[in-house]
């Protein structure tokens, strides 16, 4: 039987200011990526984020970023492995002390944004992100671009490791998401996307943008969050797979 995780990146909430419908689409996920405050969130989202998340059973994860609210920690920045290790373990640190003091377990961890993006091509950025994990708790899975030095970096190290592919997003022939800025970037077609989605869990391919399929792992799939058809697309997926004969669950911490 074909099995994958549905993930989507919440907790994205700051202040006053409201980003997606986390309580709706709790309902169709298996696991969450929770905003750690620099990116996005802020203590009390983080708090009430990892409430909403245990109410509804879902494995919880952090997404730590760069400290860049305004640009949403989608700008690339300037950093040493050293600082990233240290941005990586701080923000993980933060939402484990909520995770633990509501008595949940830690369930993995996703770099989030331009973060995620050089760490998926940079071999010792990724490894100072990998040994942030394990440092902080070695049973915690890593979860990064599939076939990417972060997947490779947490293998290495000794980590378990979950290959993420995202549904709205287009590959180039190297692996790597199109960049954000091109227009050709995102998937707005939901119905190509569920198709494209099934074809990189059942037959480990993806078209990129160049014409050709390139092979591609999926053990779990990326539904973002803050876009105004993200609850549509969750409950659209999440109904498409199993019709499809596909189990949609959480990666176990112990296998």
């Amino acid at each position: 039987m074909y099995s994958v995780d549905l993930n989507s990146d919440l907790g994205e909430s700051f202040g006053v200011y409201k980003i997606g419908q986390d309580d709706k689409i709790l309902k169709y996920v298996t696991s969450v990526n929770i905003a750690c405050g620099f990116h996005a969130g802020d203590p009390s989202v983080m708090h009430k984020t990892v409430e909403l998340a245990l109410l509804n059973k879902v494995a919880i994860g952090a997404h730590p970023g760069f400290q860049d609210l305004i640009g949403f920690g989608r700008r690339n920045m300037s950093v040493t492995p050293k600082e990233a290790y240290d941005i990586m373990v701080y923000q993980i640190g933060a939402l484990y002390g909520f995770v633990k003091a509501e008595g949940g377990t830690m369930h993995h961890v996703k770099p989030h944004g331009a973060l995620y993006n050089m760490a998926a091509k940079d071999k010792a950025l990724a490894e100072a992100v990998a040994e942030a994990v394990y440092k902080v708790d070695s049973e915690l899975i890593l979860y990064g671009l599939s076939g990417s030095e972060m997947i490779k970096a947490g293998e290495k190290i000794g980590i378990k490791t979950a290959s993420e592919v995202f549904a709205d997003r287009t590959y180039q022939m190297d692996g790597t998401l199109t960049p954000r800025k091109q227009s050709d970037a995102m998937i707005t077609d939901q119905n190509e996307a569920v198709l494209r989605v099934e074809n990189m869990i059942k037959n480990k391919r993806v078209m990129c943008q160049q014409g050709e399929e390139i092979n591609i792992k999926a053990d779990t799939v990326c539904i973002h969050g803050d876009s105004l058809s993200a609850l549509e697309f969750a409950s659209k997926i999440n109904s498409y797979l199993k019709e499809a004969g596909i189990l949609i669950a959480a990666r176990l911490r112990y296998e």
